[in-house]
């Protein structure tokens, strides 16, 4: 019961906090009429500039910026949310402030920020409407380079094969 009930809490937090989300610009970047890289520009951010989320679309985010709405890649927006720790490493607050008015030791808390972006990848409705561009698969095909290619730029740049083994617990 307890837990159906956090989990509701979490899930309204989450669908609250992003509704309008503040967020900034990480580089300069192209506000679109479209969330498509081939949209019509409305204008330039400058790297830095404060925008307000609206709304997300795979790799696309709905912004209002400068008093003007459009699109812009999700990748190019730092998004800032802010989580307490304490020294003991778990999450302050009110848990904290309840220890030390219990005479509890009083615990340092730090604040880090953290950002996070994720794309789900492509949809049946993207796959459908893909078209093949010969030209860009031959572009991307003269960059490979064949064995002996491979292994006469290693040796030019004097490169060693060199074994890495995995870290105990990270496999």
């Amino acid at each position: 019961m307890l837990r159906t009930f956090l989990a509701a809490v979490l899930l309204a937090a989450a669908t609250l906090a992003g509704a309008d989300e503040p967020a900034t610009t990480s580089r300069a970047t192209d506000l679109k009429d479209q969330g498509n890289a081939d949209a019509r520009t409305l204008a330039s951010l400058p790297e830095g500039t404060p925008v307000k989320v609206t709304q997300r679309a795979g790799g696309w985010a709905k912004v209002e910026a400068n008093g003007k709405s459009g699109w812009v890649r999700v990748f190019h927006l730092r998004f800032a949310t802010t989580a307490e720790t304490t020294s003991s490493g778990g999450v302050g607050g009110m848990f904290s402030s309840l220890g030390s008015a219990l005479g509890g030791s009083r615990q340092t808390s730090q604040k880090t920020t953290i950002a996070t972006v994720g794309i789900r990848g492509l949809s049946p409705e993207d796959l459908k409407n893909a078209s093949p561009d010969a030209e860009a698969l031959k572009r991307v095909q003269s960059y490979r380079a064949d064995r002996n290619a491979a292994e006469r730029f290693a040796k030019d740049g004097r490169l060693v094969d060199t074994r890495v083994d995995y870290a105990e617990g990270r496999r």
